[in-house]
């Protein structure tokens, strides 16, 4: 089983459940850095994974999705320098623990998550909490967020969203994501998109046979067909921000989890402060 982990929702979540008033030595927080060490430590310690990556959100506004819809993600507020400077630590954290660790300024972590687990023969366990990496989920591979416990796989995919994880990219596209600033089709939300696409399985079939739709047995049928007919381009638009690409340029690379580097990982944990016992318990990972 690869593991393939989405950084930046644990680090996000480390740095507004942990207070700022944890500083390393010469003051600067360490909150999120902490929080995410004890989860990647954790992980590796639970699911001591032969092959591992990590990525990382370095694109948070220059990504290709900006390019196709300046608006993308316009709606988040920057990350403030005190939080930037903990994801480099972060990521030279994962380096020392032996992950292969990945960052590109044009792919999203997504993305970089979904050309590793395109390019894996076997199967895949992606942990993050984001609902948009469902859609990568294939028939022997698990969607786990960490935090909360949830496991999903195919058949758990569809009894959570309504979909299968080949619709979720449809799905978002037809009601949109308020997370990432993806309008989608205006008065489309998530039932009715579900809806639709158990019946007609794909966003190219619902605007195949767009004439079948006043026939189905949805409250405002007639209604949602001419909210789709002008909401068209922008369901096609937001499935090309909405679907998660799968042959991302990033370069060679190896899963295979290398070992710790004690030295790396000896300076990362003195320069932030940590305390001996966190450090000798995530050298203990490597026997």
């Amino acid at each position: 089983m690869v593991y393939l982990v989405d950084a930046s929702v644990y680090i996000f979540r480390a740095w507004f459940s942990i207070p700022d008033s944890m500083r390393d030595p010469a003051g600067n927080p360490v909150n999120a850095l902490y929080g995410f060490a004890r989860f990647l430590a954790e992980l590796m310690e639970r699911a001591a994974p032969a092959e591992i990556g990590v990525a990382y959100d370095e694109s948070l506004t220059t990504s290709f999705r900006n390019e196709i819809y300046p608006l993308y993600k316009a709606n988040r507020e920057k990350a403030p320098p005190e939080l930037l400077q903990q994801m480099k630590r972060c990521r030279e954290f994962s380096e020392a623990l032996g992950c292969a660790t990945f960052a590109s300024p044009v792919w999203e972590a997504d993305d970089i998550i979904g050309t590793l687990a395109a390019r894996t023969d076997g199967p895949v366990t992606v942990v993050t909490s984001d609902k948009d990496l469902t859609q990568l989920v294939g028939p022997a591979d698990r969607w786990w967020n960490y935090a909360s416990g949830r496991v999903l796989d195919r058949s758990g995919v569809f009894d959570h969203l309504g979909v299968w994880p080949e619709q979720v990219a449809d799905m978002l596209a037809l009601a949109g994501d308020a997370v990432d600033n993806i309008p989608g089709v205006r008065g489309i939300g998530i039932k009715t998109a579900c809806a639709l696409l158990q019946h007609f399985g794909s966003l190219d079939e619902i605007y195949a046979r767009l004439d079948e739709v006043p026939w189905l047995k949805l409250r405002g049928a007639a209604t949602i067909t001419r909210k789709l007919e002008a909401g068209r381009a922008e369901a096609l638009l937001a499935r090309r921000l909405t679907t998660i690409e799968r042959a991302a340029d990033i370069g060679a690379y190896d899963l295979a989890w290398r070992g710790i580097d004690r030295p790396a990982l000896d300076a990362v944990c003195r320069d932030a402060g940590f305390s001996d016992r966190l450090r000798d318990t995530i050298l203990a990972l490597d026997g």
